[in-house]
């Protein structure tokens, strides 16, 4: 796994960080009544995820941290039915909806794979 100094090393953050920014873009463009619906509410997840593996990180026990993972992962999950709304709702294409649920799985993936790391490392305290 390497060195892990900070949160900030985790690929998962990493890798949520990127999308909370690509997300950022995104959202831009949607409709001005969307503000305080869609546009917030993805917003909000996508700052959950990288909210709750910073949070998760700074507890310095592996229960907590897995559980913040955990909620960390629901986000995710909000945040690719937020996608499938703006594909419903036309603000993305089919295309771009694709190309987000690829990094919204991406994220998953390490971020599971972080999960089983600290539950590895609870099991052999």
């Amino acid at each position: 796994m390497g060195e892990i100094k900070s949160f900030e090393d985790l690929n998962c953050w990493k890798m949520g960080r990127q999308l909370r920014n690509d997300v950022k873009q995104l959202i831009i463009r949607f409709p001005d009544f969307e503000n305080y619906e869609l546009v917030s509410q993805m917003r909000r997840a996508s700052r959950s995820v990288t909210h709750n593996i910073s949070e998760g990180y700074g507890r310095f026990h592996h229960k907590e941290n897995i559980q913040y993972c955990r909620t960390s992962r629901g986000s995710l999950y909000e945040l690719l039915d937020q996608f499938i709304t703006s594909l419903d709702e036309g603000y993305i294409t089919e295309e771009e909806y694709q190309k987000y649920k690829k990094q919204i799985n991406d994220c998953l993936a390490v971020l599971n794979g972080y999960i089983n790391y600290l539950k590895k490392a609870r099991d052999n305290k």
